[in-house]
């Protein structure tokens, strides 16, 4: 039986450009950077969760071929890849201003929820992007 999601994948056009962005400016940390050759192998977790990582996975070969890679990054720069990944937090109202302050895409501005309050950001390549303050108990 699975009982945990281990990793996942968020493509991205470049991995120096993505690094900005969810480390510096979403401050994630980076778990691996492995050059494995034809790829590089760049995960980031929340800071100190061992348990999951984000494979931020440049769109080329050898995972896809260059004719869908060129689809997939049209999609993406579209908008239409549809949400890529959620985070949350424990001050939606700081991190928003932090966020708005460096200069990150806002899609949303803090909305309130039946589950708490979130805003929406779309990172530098299209990708949909949620962050939420979870609701009390």
């Amino acid at each position: 039986m699975i009982n945990s999601i281990r990793i996942s994948n968020i493509y991205v056009f470049d991995q120096e450009e993505a690094l900005e962005f969810y480390v510096g400016k979403l401050g994630l940390e980076v778990s691996a950077d492995v050059d494995f050759g034809p790829m590089r192998w760049l995960t980031v977790r929340v800071p100190g969760d061992v348990n999951r990582e984000i494979l931020l996975e440049k769109i080329s070969p050898p995972s896809l071929s260059e004719e869908n890679a060129a689809k997939m990054r049209e999609l993406i720069a579209s908008g239409a890849s549809g949400f890529a990944a959620g985070f949350t937090t424990d001050d939606i109202h700081a991190l928003y201003k932090d966020l708005k302050a460096k200069g990150v895409d806002i899609t949303q501005e803090p909305v309130e929820q039946a589950y708490g309050t979130d805003i929406g950001l779309r990172d530098p390549f299209g990708n949909h992007v949620r962050i939420t303050q979870l609701a009390q108990q």
